[in-house]
């Protein structure tokens, strides 16, 4: 069972590239981010076609997480809780059932928290700590569980191409890092560090200053594991090469494939 992630930057203008990944890799579970549309603007009929069934968690102009899955959900819930009137679309969650089980999978588009001197910032470190109250609650499930997305974190310096660039960014702040930490520290596996210590894997690479012809990436886009998934945990993808296509959003899909049957 295929599981991805891909903050597409605009589900409309990206759906040609993203129906032509579908088709070229045709994952069981995907979580879009920053679809900016709202519910009744995002292109289902299409994605549908594709063979999948589509959930919705849409904001006019920005924001928006989406689901796309060829298995049918059980269970399809939005908005991350403990936010009383957060009307930002950034979480959505859903249930599916393989043979060998349910599968939870929990798609965020964590905020960005820049300028770090204004209240995104502190926006940011709340909204990861209701994420992490949330995963908590959910881990006592006892199930496969994937939460995945654009998290806005820089883990480590060797996320980054040029460390240095982000030190005084929110994405790598030490208290953005300590935050991640906290939600590693619940139970949960890093996947691609799961299978790899190395550098030089990105996810992101700007539009601006010729940031993907430098290879200047960094590593935002996440798949953390419940110990019940991490036990299946077969591969790790970055499919680096959506970056280089015709109109690219500037994330590329990350995806991890577990032993479940999809």
């Amino acid at each position: 069972m295929r599981i991805a992630t891909w903050n597409v930057n605009s589900v409309r203008l990206r759906l040609e590239n993203t129906l032509a990944w579908l088709n070229e890799t045709r994952p069981d579970v995907v979580c879009l981010q920053e679809i900016k549309c709202q519910d009744d603007q995002f292109p289902r009929e299409a994605f549908e076609q594709a063979g999948y069934n589509v959930a919705v968690h849409g904001q006019k102009g920005f924001n928006g997480v989406a689901v796309l899955s060829r298995l049918p959900f059980d269970e399809v819930n939005t908005g991350l809780p403990g936010g009383d009137g957060d009307v930002q679309s950034r979480f959505i969650e859903v249930v599916v059932s393989t043979p060998e089980g349910v599968v939870r999978v929990c798609g965020i588009y964590l905020p960005n928290g820049n300028p770090v001197g204004t209240d995104k910032y502190p926006y940011k470190l709340g909204w990861m700590e209701r994420l992490k109250a949330h995963i908590a609650e959910r881990l006592t499930l006892e199930e496969p569980l994937v939460v995945c997305g654009d998290y806005n974190v820089i883990p480590e310096a060797k996320d980054a191409a040029r460390p240095e660039m982000w030190v005084n960014d929110a994405l790598f702040l030490p208290e953005t890092r300590s935050a991640f930490r906290e939600l590693l520290n619940l139970g949960l596996t890093d996947a691609v560090r799961a299978t790899t210590d190395q550098g030089g894997i990105y996810s992101f690479w700007d539009y601006q200053a010729g940031a993907w012809q430098k290879n200047n990436g960094i590593r935002i886009d996440h798949l953390l594991l419940s110990p019940q998934a991490a036990d299946r945990l077969k591969a790790v993808g970055v499919d680096k090469e959506v970056r280089s296509w015709e109109k690219p959003s500037d994330h590329v899909p990350v995806w991890a494939e577990l032993g479940l049957g999809g």
